[in-house]
């Protein structure tokens, strides 16, 4: 089945210990997209401005992601993010940001995309986010991201999407930001009498928790022996997550477990090179390699 996202489109400058790019393709929805798209069509909703490359676009074209909702503001600029890493890499240190264009982002889904049944609303204000939800047609699955940007500032925006969401995607910093709980369990327990129906902590290198009301559990991270740039990593493994339930068609118990572990091994082959290069070397055959790799890590 279809899936739809709608958040960033982006020109990163990223600085890690392995070096730098200049004005790379990135963006929450773009991570995303690429991810998604190895299981399912998806649709990208987002905006740019005049100087986006136009092989950008025909790259994600390339890769069964319909671009008709992308929106290409004439003399506008794109949004642009410039990072650094370093140390252990967990944390980017934001150097720049200029939001051009996606400051002023009002969503406007195309009628061929409001049916669309899995729907995930990429990192962003909750008001655009709630814009979205007013403009889609009986979804079968609602997912959103978040970050603690949105929990300090638009706080009673974001609990009332919460109550409109089927799952909540954020990091452990931002869980207990949310809850004002440290244990996170107990946040995502929290999270969870918000409205979701489930709930997916992020952890970084350590991997990520899921909580419903009948479950919980850990996947770890993919063990790596070099990390090159996280820039997107969360994005992507919510492309993987989303882009493989899309595919069976069913967010039943089993198949949001093999979604985790998806999610967690795209996660894994975007951060061993920057923007979406080590995407662009890598097939389905070699992603589900390394899925049993990780199913024969994991089993006892």
């Amino acid at each position: 089945m279809s899936l739809l996202v709608v958040g960033s489109i982006a020109l990163d400058s990223v600085e890690t210990p392995h070096g730098i790019v200049t004005d790379a393709l990135g963006g929450s929805a773009t991570f995303f997209s690429y991810a998604a798209s190895y299981f399912t069509p998806v649709r990208l909703v987002g905006v740019v401005g005049e100087d986006f490359p136009s092989a950008h676009r025909e790259m994600l074209e390339g890769r069964r992601i319909d671009t008709s909702g992308l929106k290409i503001e004439t003399h506008g600029k794109t949004f642009r993010w410039r990072g650094r890493y370093t140390g252990d890499m967990n944390m980017a240190e934001t150097l720049e940001v200029h939001l051009n264009v996606f400051g002023a982002f009002d969503p406007e889904v195309p009628p061929a995309f409001r049916e669309t049944p899995f729907v995930f609303l990429a990192n962003g204000s909750p008001v655009v986010q709630r814009k979205v939800l007013e403009q889609v047609k009986n979804p079968t699955l609602i997912v959103a991201d978040t970050m603690n940007l949105w929990i300090e500032t638009q706080r009673d925006e974001l609990l009332a999407l919460l109550r409109e969401v089927d799952g909540l995607v954020l990091n452990d910093g931002e869980a207990r930001m949310l809850t004002e709980e440290i244990n996170l369990v107990r946040a995502g327990w929290k999270v969870l009498e918000l409205g979701p129906r489930f709930v997916i902590i992020k952890k970084g290198e350590h991997g990520a928790l899921f909580l419903s009301r009948s479950e919980t559990f850990v996947m770890p991270a993919f063990p790596l022996g070099e990390v090159v740039d996280p820039t997107g990593a969360g994005d992507s493994f919510a492309g993987g997550f989303m882009g493989y339930l899309a595919s069976t068609g069913k967010p039943d118990p089993a198949n949001l477990k093999t979604a985790m572990a998806y999610g967690t091994i795209l996660a894994s082959f975007n951060v061993e090179d920057f923007s979406l290069r080590r995407f662009q070397r890598t097939d389905r055959a070699e992603i589900n390699h390394r899925l049993e790799q990780y199913r024969e890590m994991m089993s006892l």
